[in-house]
């Protein structure tokens, strides 16, 4: 009988997964990854082996609601049922925020989700569905051990300094702090980067997707980063609108052309690339586009970005590599092209060739500062750190 781990990633209308064999006891083999979609109005199930070639469809009916549990059952039974001799016995799951307990991956027990939930109100965009998702195959698969990975984990080697805001003690100790995000996949990098640059101690890394962020790290431990108390702040995003003034948010709310919930949907769904360009929040529609509003929006997302790399720069002091990761960054040699010239400043000097074929390094061999593309691994990382656990 093989042995798997399954990772999973639980949203409001899907949930993504990840499998993977556990050989030798301790070696992680890609087995499948696919999702289940659109929960709520026409689910569907996907999946694919680790080449990306389909395994199986499946559809649950039009106007068939599903709830987390439904799906999460369905997949660990279709794996099990469909890959020969395949035993799940761990689950990951990406939670986006640990608070103060939790400054590294846990085993889940009713103690842990009871806190977890409580953290619903600080992040509720993301954290009620990945709580809800544990929750739902511990009631389907009781005995299950399943591992709760947070993408706040990494960002608690910042100095206290970074992690503070400028508030009163009582405001503090109410949860306001600069937690960070998208640590699981910085994790990763700072794993991957040293098999590239083996000297590069200050870097910059920039997980660019639907959600965009940067990390500034220092001998691979995390000591700032742009997304701030939730996963709003920061740089601009497909549809949510990074840093705005606070006093504009008081005075929208004071005007009355927002109450609190739909000033919430507005700078989630609403802002960022979207609203800036009118057209579109997927950058490969952007970069297509003529539309001198669509222009403008890439050129924003991209002078953000420049506007913290200068303070990551100070903030460690030089920089020695800068990485590129993430969809965006994995993808888009002309917004990759695009903030290494407004680094020429830092020494940084491209070599469009290797840009325009995706790397690994896109820096000139003379550049001062080196520059990687390398894809982010999330899964794997979550995979490692439940097996880690699991199986100490």
């Amino acid at each position: 009988m093989r042995e798997a781990i399954i990772v999973f990633n639980a949203g409001s209308t899907s949930v993504k997964f990840a499998a993977y064999a556990v050989d030798g006891g301790r070696t992680l083999t890609p087995i499948s990854h696919g999702e289940v979609s659109d929960m709520q109005t026409d689910p569907q199930f996907i999946a694919k082996n680790a080449a990306g070639k389909p395994l199986d469809a499946h559809g649950f009916g039009k106007g068939h609601e599903i709830d987390h549990r439904t799906a999460l059952h369905f997949v660990v039974t279709w794996l099990e049922k469909n890959i020969a001799s395949m035993k799940v016995v761990a689950a990951g799951h990406r939670v986006v925020l640990g608070g103060t307990r939790f400054e590294a991956p846990v085993l889940i027990d009713a103690d842990v989700l009871a806190y977890l939930d409580s953290l619903v109100v600080m992040e509720p965009s993301h954290q009620p569905y990945n709580v809800r998702g544990a929750r739902a195959l511990a009631e389907a698969f009781p005995g299950l051990p399943q591992v709760a990975c947070f993408d706040t984990s990494f960002h608690r080697t910042m100095p206290e300094v970074a992690q503070i805001y400028a508030l009163p003690k009582d405001v503090l100790d109410a949860g306001a702090r600069h937690w960070g995000y998208h640590g699981i996949s910085y994790d990763y990098i700072s794993r991957q980067l040293p098999k590239y640059a083996p000297g590069a101690r200050r870097v910059v890394a920039a997980h660019l997707g639907g959600g965009a962020s940067l990390c500034a790290m220092l001998d691979g431990k995390s000591i700032e980063t742009t997304m701030g108390f939730g996963a709003q702040t920061g740089l601009p995003m497909a549809t949510r609108s990074g840093d705005v003034p606070q006093d504009l948010l008081f005075y929208l709310l004071r005007r009355k052309l927002f109450d609190d919930a739909s000033l919430e949907r507005m700078l989630y769904e609403r802002a960022g690339l979207l609203g800036l360009s009118g057209v579109s929040g997927d950058m490969r529609v952007l970069q297509e586009s003529t539309d001198p509003l669509a222009v403008a929006a890439v050129e924003y997302f991209v002078y953000a970005m420049a506007k913290y790399v200068g303070a990551y720069a100070a903030v460690l002091g030089g920089l020695d590599a800068f990485v590129f990761t993430a969809g965006i960054g994995e993808n888009s040699a002309p917004v990759r092209a695009a903030l290494c010239n407004k680094m020429a400043w830092l020494g940084v000097k491209l070599d469009e060739p290797a840009n325009a074929s995706g790397g690994p390094r896109i820096s000139a061999p003379d550049s001062g500062v080196s520059v990687w593309v390398i894809p982010t691994n999330e899964e794997l990382m979550i995979a490692q750190h439940t097996l880690a656990l699991v199986r100490p």
